[in-house]
């Protein structure tokens, strides 16, 4: 199957330039993208975009997507409190079934924002596995419960890392706070088994660096890397607090910087220093983190928090450029989540792409559509979302093979249960 995008302003993020051309798909992958297609490519379909953008996907670096089951069921509360005595209950609650039906209410919202693929931690992978590869979504599992044995993990992570699947699979844990040492020492033990890189929430409160002091006489970061956890890389969620010895770990194991503002602004846990771990070097990716803390799945949102945020906080207003941030919620998100074929749009990448309906009122008059997008954009200008070579949302509309009211009628009956 080939789809040919016509008339389209292109922007690659392989450079920083806009351009008028063409873009062909070709089943799961981008054939061409230029300024003419060649006339000897045939298309089985063609997409006028009338001077619309095409781009790539956002990718969602940290989200706990089932979670959508207590937005606005446990707010304004600090983290822990959040989380042990309001999350943590409910989630006891689950039964089979649940985070299928749940992750498919989440992956609605990805689609109706651009979000192409999502680095998703939470429990029982195999529904997740299960509800995207319905939909058609990409999703890079992460593993981080404490009841699975190191042997499954270890299947998992040789089973789901197949070339061309939508779902791969990463190695973690929740938190050091949440997880005994010894656990620790085995996932850093099977990291390093499988030279993979490792990711975790750290740095998130200063309550939870505290404590790890508390513990082991040092700070997460240093306390980690003293198990080898990061011996192949790896990245961390939030990383509000961090100081100078574990920034130059960071540097050092090429740890990926995962910032999640609207949900720090939420919880009121921090605001992490991007611009000196900009200077440092650090890859710096975007992520929602989950729809009870955010509380919405929404990368306008953050892109335009992890902008202004570190303006206000620096008090320079030129320290975090739009375009930087534009990169940061896809090339560099890409990267973090090893998504190194879904990064740009270019020949043989996967066909993640969204289109930008430069037609609505938000990205008019048009001066830098880039930085627009960043500080003017919302999910409105969303008027495509393809995801593997296939349109799953396109005016507004869902293009997939579910019943949308049947998904958000199923997710309603088990947030009532676990409210009780």
């Amino acid at each position: 199957m080939r789809i040919l995008f016509k008339n389209a302003r292109i922007l690659t993020l392989a450079s920083d330039d806009i351009f008028s051309g063409e873009l062909l798909v070709k089943d799961n992958l981008i054939e061409y993208v230029g300024p003419k297609a060649n006339p000897s490519l045939k298309a089985d379909k063609v997409i006028d975009c009338m001077g619309n953008l095409l781009m790539p996907g956002f990718k969602n670096a940290h989200a706990h997507t089932a979670m959508v089951f207590a937005r606005s069921a446990s707010d304004d509360l600090p983290l822990h409190e959040w989380l042990f005595d309001c999350i943590f209950p409910m989630e006891e609650k689950f039964i089979d079934g649940d985070i299928y039906h749940l992750t498919k209410c989440g992956i609605l919202e990805y689609l109706s924002g651009g979000i192409t693929a999502a680095f998703d931690m939470y429990f029982n992978p195999p529904e997740i596995v299960k509800a995207c590869e319905e939909i058609g979504f990409r999703n890079v599992i992460l593993a981080t419960s404490l009841s699975e044995p190191i042997s499954l993990l270890r299947e998992r992570f040789q089973k789901w890392n197949k070339k061309d699947s939508l779902i791969s699979y990463q190695l973690g844990l929740h938190a050091e706070y949440t997880t005994p040492k010894e656990r620790i020492q085995e996932i850093a033990d099977l990291a390093n088994e499988l030279k993979a890189p490792v990711y975790l929430h750290v740095g998130e409160t200063e309550q939870e660096v505290q404590g790890c002091v508390d513990r082991y006489g040092m700070r997460p970061i240093k306390f980690l890397d003293s198990l080898g956890l990061f011996n192949y890389g790896g990245g961390g969620f939030h990383c509000n607090y961090f100081d100078d010895e574990e920034i130059e770990i960071c540097k050092k194991r090429h740890i990926n910087i995962v910032t999640c503002p609207g949900s720090n602004l939420k919880l009121a846990s921090g605001i992490a220093p991007l611009v000196r771990y900009k200077k440092e070097g650090l890859n710096i990716a975007i992520g929602t983190d989950g729809p009870a803390s955010n509380n919405s799945l929404d990368m306008f949102k953050e892109m335009y928090l992890v902008s202004c945020l570190q303006k206000v906080v620096n008090k320079d207003a030129s320290c975090m450029d739009g375009c930087e941030v534009l990169k940061m919620a896809t090339v560099n998100s890409a990267h973090a989540m090893g998504l190194n074929n879904a990064d740009v749009l270019a020949k043989d990448k996967y066909a993640d792409i969204i289109m930008i309906d430069l037609k609505n009122p938000a990205m008019q008059p048009i001066n830098n559509i880039k930085k627009n997008i960043v500080y003017a954009g919302s999910k409105d200008i969303v008027k495509m979302t393809m995801i593997n070579g296939k349109i799953l949302y396109m005016d507004h509309k869902f293009y997939i093979d579910e019943d949308v009211e049947e998904i958000y009628r199923k997710a309603q009956e088990i947030t009532e249960r676990l409210k009780k």
